[in-house]
């Protein structure tokens, strides 16, 4: 795919994600209402579109074993690397770690991920696979460190550390993203026949999900503001590690160590070059560590991993 032909593939996510930022720093849309879209797109438009698409597709072909194991020890590689380099620098705190942890090895795939790789493929299918590991492993560790690394003698904390860990655990596995896909995996295998209407209400509503996801990504990010002066060395680090140093790790190991080779080898450098999730900035305010650091990351490594896609992706290719 040559240059040109790239930024022409990624022109609808700039003109969405830059739409939103526009609109929110002119306050024609208030980044408040980026919310309400982000709510739609996550609750509801993107669990349609992955429902739809799962069942449709072969499970077979979509769970690429080679290449998850290969994105698996990728990742358990850069969680080491970061915890590490994190204890080095002088932190301590156990959900510090596992902060910077989520910061430079998750990816934002349900606002970031999806629409690129619809908007680039005309599908998302690689990404579902990455999603549920990302969600049912990578988070369940950081909730893990975050929960259990809570104070004792925090008044607001209710329940003891199992009781709290278990309700952290149930909610990030029933959130409807991994609903969407358990469902769709569980329909497939048992060849239930879903009515063509319910997949057609489906198929409607998963269009919408990636303009929406990435206009309120755009509304968030233009409310916020980006200071590119105050930016701190360990900013720099976090997302240069995110945006340059995994996918180079994701290449090496993927394809070096694992033999993953086409396709599976480009999709996968591509969703670990995304930039960190927004959740980062949830988590780092439900557990009152780290928020100024969260935000900066997550804008930051947004509008950095926009600049770099064209340029792995013509890399990949």
């Amino acid at each position: 795919m040559g240059s040109v032909a790239t930024l022409e593939k990624l022109l609808p996510v700039l003109l969405a994600f830059g739409c939103g930022a526009l609109l929110a720093k002119r306050k024609v849309v208030p980044a408040e209402a980026s919310k309400a879209f982000a709510d739609y797109a996550f609750l509801f438009a993107v669990p349609c579109y992955l429902f739809g698409n799962i069942y449709a597709s072969d499970l077979g072909a979509l769970f690429n074993w080679r290449a998850l194991s290969g994105y698996a020890a990728t990742a358990a590689l850069a969680v080491l690397l970061i915890g590490l380099a994190a204890r080095a620098s002088g932190v301590r705190e156990p959900r510090g770690v596992a902060l910077r942890i989520m910061a430079g090895v998750q990816v934002n795939t349900a606002y970031f991920a999806v629409p690129v790789f619809i908007t680039l493929f005309g599908n998302a299918a690689p990404i579902f696979p990455v999603l549920l590991f990302q969600v049912c492993v990578l988070s369940l560790v950081v909730i893990s460190i975050m929960e259990l690394g809570r104070a004792e003698d925090d008044p607001d904390t209710l329940g003891s550390k199992p009781v709290r860990l278990a309700r952290a655990v149930g909610a990030s596995l029933t959130t409807p993203l991994v609903l969407a896909c358990n469902a769709g995996i569980a329909l497939n295998l048992l060849s239930l026949p879903v009515p063509k209407v319910v997949l057609d209400g489906f198929s409607f509503v998963g269009d919408s999900a990636s303009p929406v996801a990435l206009f309120a990504l755009g509304l968030h990010l233009g409310g916020l503001g980006l200071d590119l002066r105050g930016t701190t060395r360990e900013e720099l680090a976090l997302i240069a590690f995110k945006c340059v140093a995994f996918p180079l790790l994701a290449w090496a190991v993927c394809g070096g160590l694992f033999g993953v080779t086409g396709d599976w080898l480009k999709y996968l450098v591509l969703i670990a070059a995304m930039p960190t999730p927004q959740n980062l900035f949830i988590f780092a305010q439900r557990y009152g560590i780290g928020v100024d650091l969260s935000a900066a990351l997550v804008i930051k490594s947004s509008v950095a991993a926009l600049f770099l896609l064209p340029l792995w992706i013509q890399w990949a290719a």
